[in-house]
């Protein structure tokens, strides 16, 4: 699967969680006011920012698909990276808005009473973003996004969310009247602990950061290519769907350059067909133990 195409599959999972969102912030905020719960209005105020992340993923995904020019030489790919970052700002000071309103609710122990209607949209709410995450999580893992493996951790987090404010509205019903208040105060840290998740990973691949396990399995399987004799260094890099690596390997230096090529390219062959989108480049160089032979 081309680049493009997986930009284009990763663009419909953004378009599912905007439709997603928008509906969901519809319900729960004006079920939230109608029927008095601080927890469904809080919920409502988290997708209100999903449908702002969302929108700002489809903006990056957008640009990660302009070709490479004069001053892209790798092209657009971690221009997802900056809708990853951007989501995670927004998430972030709603959290702490609906962190501070519920403690403030609570000191001054402003407890409301939600109905029935409100806890039913809560559960509901909980199943619908289930499914959302279930299809983005797949679709993510298909076209390598980490922008939209971001939003399908969000998702999972409404999800949570939304489950928690129905749990919240639930104690009302039971006699715990502060119980909706301090579900509010639960969905502002659930928020907040996503943000700082998303920022983290995406800050991670912003700088380079790689993860080890993969790059060793990349260096055995390169040490496994006949003609192969060592690998030297090897160095991996994230930009959003795209993988570039840089290898060195020594290689026989009596080779000529057909048969040299030849091992270049079965590189690349093999790194591709194991990680998918992966732009290897390959650096040979003769090995020591072959030089030591010919000057003996």
């Amino acid at each position: 699967m081309q680049a493009k195409e997986r930009l284009q599959q990763a663009k419909q999972g953004a378009w599912v969680s905007i439709f997603s969102y928008v509906i969901l912030t519809t319900f729960k905020l004006l079920f939230g006011y109608l029927n008095h719960s601080e927890a469904l209005v809080a919920d409502g105020l988290n997708n209100a920012t999903d449908v702002i992340s969302s929108i700002a993923l489809l903006i990056g995904l957008s640009m990660s698909m302009k070709p490479a020019d004069h001053n892209h030489n790798y092209g657009h790919y971690r221009s997802e990276f900056i809708a990853s970052l951007t989501a995670s700002f927004i998430m972030f000071a709603v959290s702490v808005q609906v962190i501070l309103q519920g403690i403030t609710n609570f000191i001054n122990q402003n407890f409301k009473t939600p109905t029935y209607e409100a806890m039913g949209v809560a559960l509901v709410s909980t199943l619908f973003m289930l499914v959302v995450y279930a299809y983005n999580k797949r679709l993510s893992k298909k076209v390598g996004s980490s922008a939209l493996k971001a939003a399908a951790q969000d998702n999972l987090s409404d999800a949570l969310v939304s489950f928690g404010t129905f749990i919240g509205i639930l104690g009302v019903f039971i006699g715990l009247n502060f119980l909706d208040t301090i579900a509010a105060i639960v969905v502002g840290l659930i928020i907040m602990k996503t943000a700082i998740e998303i920022f983290a990973e995406t800050a991670i691949a912003l700088t380079d950061g790689f993860d080890g396990e993969t790059l060793a399995d990349m260096e055995q399987i390169i040490a496994g290519v006949p003609g192969v004799i060592r690998v030297v260094d090897i160095k991996g890099r994230n930009h959003g769907m795209m993988t570039f690596l840089d290898v060195t390997v020594t290689v026989n230096p009596l080779l000529n350059v057909k048969e040299s090529h030849a091992i270049t390219e079965h590189i690349e062959f093999e790194i591709k067909h194991c990680f998918g989108a992966v732009e290897a480049i390959v650096h040979l160089e003769p090995d020591d133990m072959y030089d030591n032979k010919i000057e003996h």
